[in-house]
């Protein structure tokens, strides 16, 4: 691994791994983080997420979406193969839309201490109704808590090109 030290992988066990193990309930316990090579630089990492599926917690019935996930990261950042495995850790579980996104901002808060993050999702319509929740954050006391103010009041104010419904 070029430029990486294998210390600093130690704690990537999913990454490679041939025996994937799926689970079917939520699980923010198979995240896992690396440590950011650049934590001196602002940068955006986002993950488009088009197949997110989670159940509403009354009917049971599938609830699908496409995910918008993106960070400034400080010292960690998320592992990929273990955000693909915890969101689908969600295929089971049921939360409302609402629910759903500020858990997986709160999860990937509490992991890897971003400066910012947002997350956006971009549900089906059931019922003849899209419900499209966006939550974000930035730390407090800092300029990224100010590009989170900014952020949360001007997200959605063009119109659209649907693209996943």
């Amino acid at each position: 691994m070029a430029g990486r030290q294998e210390k600093e992988l130690q704690n990537v066990t999913l990454l490679g791994s041939e025996q994937t193990k799926y689970k079917y309930s939520y699980d923010p316990g198979v995240l896992e983080t690396f440590d950011n090579q650049h934590p001196y630089r602002d940068y955006m990492v986002k993950f488009n997420c088009p197949e997110f599926t989670t159940l509403c917690p009354k009917t049971g019935q599938p609830d699908f979406a496409t995910l918008y996930i993106s960070y400034i990261p400080e010292q960690k950042m998320v592992e990929s193969k273990s955000l693909k495995l915890y969101l689908f850790s969600f295929r089971n579980h049921g939360d409302f839309h609402e629910d759903s996104v500020n858990t997986i901002m709160n999860d990937l808060i509490e992991l890897m201490d971003p400066r910012y993050i947002e997350v956006w999702g971009k549900f089906t319509p059931r019922g003849g109704i899209s419900i499209d929740p966006f939550c974000n954050y930035g730390k407090k006391g800092t300029k990224y808590e100010e590009i989170a103010n900014y952020r949360l009041m001007n997200h959605d104010l063009y119109p659209e090109t649907i693209t996943n419904r």
